[in-house]
This record gives structure tokens, sequence and C-alpha cells, in this order.
């Protein structure tokens, strides 16, 4: 065996020897005039394209066969200027054909390239022509049928501009694998390249790349990865008229408010959501418009599908109808506050209205549950519109607060002013939530129907309270308000009317019905009426509450339902007084000395003004509040009055 392999090493190392030296000679008699032009014949056969050197020009052949042209130019036949200059093109040659003093490209490599698109009014670009040339040199028949297997691009540059869209981008860093058809029709291009401060990875192939550059119909597989957006298509494409594809896209994003960013889209206003975002759904595109079937959407956990329109006529139009089990939009809503820090004030933070303006939208959008920060809300089906800088949010129907809600929310945006309507019915809610979570009223509970229609204008949430207007009216039934317990207090005044202030704000009123109806001009509300009937008192109150300064200013009279057998009823007035969440209640001072056995005797010792202040300061001490000026002497009481 060991003299079979010296026999057959033999043979094999003469041939090897006879390559090297048929190489060293080929490059000594080589004619290097005919090696450029059978390159340049050979580049125009494949491509299409003139070869224009502007350079000098290397020729290889050992160890390396190749031939390299510096400052080079490509241009389609009927042009003038290049399609694109290359620093240094190399054309690398085949080994076995050039030792019979054939010269074949094997592949080409391209060193700093620099490609310029222009696109016109028309949609045409200045590279038409050169795809129109390539195409017409690929066709089957063409003469010369010729090719090489592969065209490198290192450390190219692509600068692209479209005047009527007034979009201007660069690619940097540009690393490409072409894969140049040759025996089959296919097409396939790997590489990465720079765009916007982020490396992205990209792939693209096309089943018929001649049909496709004709602007027929190719299969296409394309993907871009890159940090902020991965996005991939499967499908069809073609581009007679106008570009046409179809197939299945993907799309996925660990922030969508980074790669809206990124891809030059002003992000929603605030800081809050838009996070992680996935996509997958069946895709028609014809020109600017893409349309969504089966859509599978993901966004901050929320899934829903449905189908989807997108649009790009000069203004971006969204349009959406989908349906999901739940949905969470407290992310949303969690940087937009009406309230500051303390919760006691409106919040004076300015609106970033700038959001409403980039996109027209228009969706439809259906939940089995929905959560709205502390909200939670049953099944429910609401709209979105916004155009023109307005948008306008109607509730058809949503199980919330234990009952019904519908209603209306618009905001319509003035330079960095914003006009609000609000018109919402509440039916058969539970107060206690409904009046905590819209108003910050902690202490009425039962149930009941709440119809508001509201407007304002402001540049914050505390501009909207200064300007409001509007109607509140609200009917509850079998609750209670909490802070005071009106029976008890009454009861012992009446036996007791100067036993002390007491504690006037524990304990709760009970009431079988009520009634508060309220008016709201430039943020001061209005009693116009506010009723409350318990089992055994009543109550009125008028009066006003600022919104601004979340502060009441109410008086009332609370009566007695019952009396003892022979006896008048006991009616107390009061004042309610102080913040919303914690207000003062108080009774009038002056009712309570009038009643009191002693009052006459009290109110003759009262002639004297020094003694007459003495005791008005005790008074406002015992009962909490302060007392109105004691009448003179001889003056008729009220229960003077009434006997």
């Amino acid at each position: 065996m060991a003299q079979g392999m010296k026999r057959l090493g033999m043979p094999i190392a003469a041939l090897l020897g006879a390559a090297v030296i048929g190489l060293i000679g080929t490059s000594w008699f080589l004619n290097r005039d005919a090696l450029q032009r059978a390159v340049e014949a050979q580049i125009r056969a494949v491509t299409g394209l003139e070869l224009v050197v502007n350079g000098n020009i290397d020729v290889s052949v050992f160890p390396g066969s190749y031939v390299s042209f510096h400052n080079v130019g490509l241009k389609g036949a009927e042009t003038v200027d290049p399609a694109l200059q290359v620093d240094v093109l190399t054309a690398n040659l085949r080994l076995l054909p050039l030792l019979l003093r054939r010269f074949e490209i094997a592949d080409v490599m391209m060193l700093r390239p620099h490609i310029h698109v222009v696109r016109d009014a028309d949609g045409e670009s200045n590279w038409t022509p050169f795809v129109q040339t390539i195409a017409k040199a690929m066709t089957p028949g063409a003469e010369n049928q010729v090719s090489f297997s592969e065209i490198r691009i290192q450390d190219g540059e692509l600068n692209y501009e479209d005047a009527t869209n007034h979009v201007s981008e660069k690619l940097g860093d540009i690393d490409l694998s072409l894969a140049w058809p040759s025996i089959s029709r296919s097409f396939a291009a790997t590489g990465q390249f720079d765009w916007r401060g982020e490396r992205v990875d990209g792939s693209i192939s096309a089943n018929d790349f001649v049909a496709m550059l004709s602007g027929d119909r190719s299969g296409l597989k394309a993907r871009l990865a890159s940090a902020p957006l991965k996005v991939a298509f499967d499908g069809t494409v073609a581009n007679r008229t106008s570009l046409m594809m179809e197939g299945v896209a993907t799309v996925d994003s660990p922030s969508l408010r980074n790669a809206l960013r990124w891809m030059g889209q002003a992000p929603p206003g605030g800081g809050g959501g838009f996070g992680r975002f996935a996509l997958k759904a069946r895709t028609n595109v014809v020109g600017g418009s893409v349309a969504l079937t089966n859509v599978n959407v993901e966004l901050d956990g929320n899934v829903a599908e449905g189908v989807m329109t997108y649009a790009n006529n000069g203004r971006q139009t969204l349009q959406a109808t989908l349906a999901a089990g739940n949905l969470d939009f407290t992310p949303y809503i969690s940087t937009f506050r009406l309230l500051a820090s303390g919760q006691r004030d409106w919040n004076r933070q300015l609106f970033d209205l700038s959001s409403l303006s980039s996109t027209d939208l228009d969706m439809r959008l259906s939940a089995a549950k929905v959560t709205v920060g502390p909200s939670k809300l049953g099944r429910t089906a609401f709209g979105a519109n916004l155009r023109s800088g307005a948008l306008a949010l109607s509730i058809g129907e949503a199980q919330m607060y234990g009952g019904i809600a519908k209603g209306s929310f618009a905001v319509a945006r003035s330079d960095a002013v914003a006009d609000v309507r609000a018109q919402f019915q509440f039916i058969d809610v539970d107060l206690m939530a409904c009046a905590s979570e819209l108003f910050g009223i902690t202490k009425l509970s039962g149930r009941g129907n709440l119809n508001v229609s509201l407007m304002a204008s402001g540049s914050s949430p505390f501009g909207l309270a200064q300007s409001l207007d509007g109607t509140a009216t609200l009917t509850g039934h079998d609750g209670a308000i909490a802070g005071f317990n009106a029976e008890q207090l009454l009861r012992r005044l009446e036996r007791r009317p100067l036993s002390g202030g007491g504690n006037f704000r524990s304990g709760s009123t009970p009431y079988n019905n009520l009634n508060i109806s309220v008016k709201f001009a430039d943020g001061v509300a209005t009693a116009e009426d506010i009723r409350l009937e318990g089992p055994t008192t009543r109550i009125k109150l008028t009066g006003t509450a600022s919104v601004p300064s979340r502060e009441y200013d109410l008086k009332g009279i609370a009566s007695l339902t019952s009396a003892p057998a022979g006896g008048n009823g006991f009616d107390l007035p009061f004042v309610v007084q102080g913040p919303w969440d914690d207000p003062l209640v108080f009774p009038d001072p002056d009712i309570l000395i009038r009643r009191s056995p002693g009052a006459t005797q009290l109110l003759e010792s009262l002639k004297d003004s020094k003694a007459r202040d003495a005791v008005r300061s005790v008074i406002e001490r015992f009962t909490g509040g302060k007392t109105a000026a004691p009448a003179p002497a001889g003056a008729p009481t009220a229960d003077a009055k009434s006997n």
C-alpha cells in the first residue's frame, strides 16, 4: 500500500507543480489589457452596468488571481451619472479557466461603495434605469449569459432622499454578502449595517430575482433584527404600478416607546406604558396602506385579536377593531395625576399634548375585564377616535362599580391648552367606590345613579378645576354619610342644648333617599338641591363648594322626623366647612343658646357688652363654632315668636 500511495502521490505532485509553473508562466506572459477588458465585459454582461475606472488597476495571477479597480463608478448605458461609486472593486478570477487563458470572474468585492438614492414626486428614483438595466441583462435568452457567484460589500454607505415626503436617511458601515443568481433565479443577501446609532442584522431572499426587479410577483422572505425592534416577513411581493406585498408579518420589541423614538416617530406623551410589544398578522400592503387580518397583538401584557389597517398618505392613520380577555390600562395613566403628591391639591404640572397631533386613530375595543388604576370594570365596549388633535372616547356600556356606566370623554388641543368635555351616566352603582375614585369623597355609601355633564379648559389639572362648568345630579338610596350621627346629636342637643360641642365628627347618618343637584360655574359648585331623608332624620343643605381649593362652605338644617307626643319637632341649623376629604361639621350656637332653659336669664345678663363678649368666648370654645352677635335685650327670640 505504501508503494501504491507513493506511485499515486508522484503524479499528483507533478500535476500541482505543473499548475504552479503554469500560473507563474501565465503571470509572465499575461495580456493584462485583455484581462481588464474581459473583466469589464463580464461585469457589464452580468449587471448591465458600465465600469468607469478613474484610478489605478492592479492585476495579480499568483498567488492570488484578481483584478482590482480603484475609484470606480458603475452606470447604465443610457445614463450619465454613476449608480454608485466604489473606492476599490476587486474581481476574483477562477483558477482552472485561468490556466487555459480564459478569464472568468468567481466573485466580486466592493470596498467602501457610496450609494445615493433620490426619489422624485412620481415615485421614481435615480436607480430606476439601473434596475431596469440589470433586469434586462438577467432576462432569460439575453446574450452573453454569464454570471458570478457572489458580490460582497464592505464598509459601504447608502444615502436616501425623498423630497416629497421630507425623508432623508443614511445607512453606514454596510457589510453585505449578495448571492447573485446564476443557474437558479433566486437571490439572497445577508449582512449588517448601522442606522440611527443601532447595529441592524438583516437578510432577504427572493424566489425569482428577475421577476422582482421587473415588478412581477415573486416570493420574498425578509428579516431585520436590532436591539429596539425585530421585523420579519414571509410572503410575496410585486411592484408593477405600486408596491404590493402579501404574507405573514411579525414584529417584536422590548419597548415600543423606544422603538418608535428610534424610527423617528413621536411616542405617546408621558412615560408610562408602551413597553413590551409583539404582533403577528396576515399582511396585505398596497402602496402606503397596510391591512392586517388575523391579528394577534400584545402590549404591556395586554393581548388582543382582530383586524387593523394603517395608512400613511401624508398623515398617519390607524384603524383597529380588537377583542381581548383582560386589559390593564394602569400603565398608561400612571403618570397622569389629577392630584398632587399631597393628595389635597390639584396637580399643577402642565399637560403634554404633543402626541395628539401626530397620528389619526379610530379604534373599537371590547374586553371581558378592564383595570384602570384602582377601578375594576367588567365586560366593556368602548371606542377611541383621534383626529386633527382632538381625542374622543366613548363607552357604549361597561360593568363598573357594581352597576353600569355609559358616556363620552373628549379632549381638543389648542396650543398647550386642553379643552375637555365629559358626559357620563352611572346606573345603580356602589356610591362609595364611585365617589371615592371619581371625586375623592370617601364619606358616602349606598347605591344610586349619577349623571355628570362637565366642561373645562386649562393647561393642567388645576387649570381645569378653575374653569369647570356643568351639572351633576345624584340619586341614592339605602346608604349612609360617615363623619357624624345626626340622630344622636339632635336628640342630645334637644335635651341639653348647651351640653357642649362633644364629638360631632364620629359615627354615621343613615338615609333611605338622597338627592343631590349641583351646578358648576368657573370652578364653583353651587348646591341647587341637596336632601337626605333617613329613618329618623331629615337634612337639607345649601351653599357652595370650591373645586380649585377642594373645600366646602355649606349650611344646612337637620331635623328629627319623629317628636315626643305633644312636643314640637327639633330643627338644628349646622355648618359644613373645610376640605372635601375631612370637613368640619358643627351646629349653630345661637339656636342652642335660645333653646336652653336658662337662655332668658343669660340674654338679660348680656346687656352689658363686657359680659356679652366674655360669654360669647366661652360658648365658642364650648361648641367649636363662632356665635352671631347676641340680640339686644328685649328683642323677641325665635322661641318667643314660635310661642
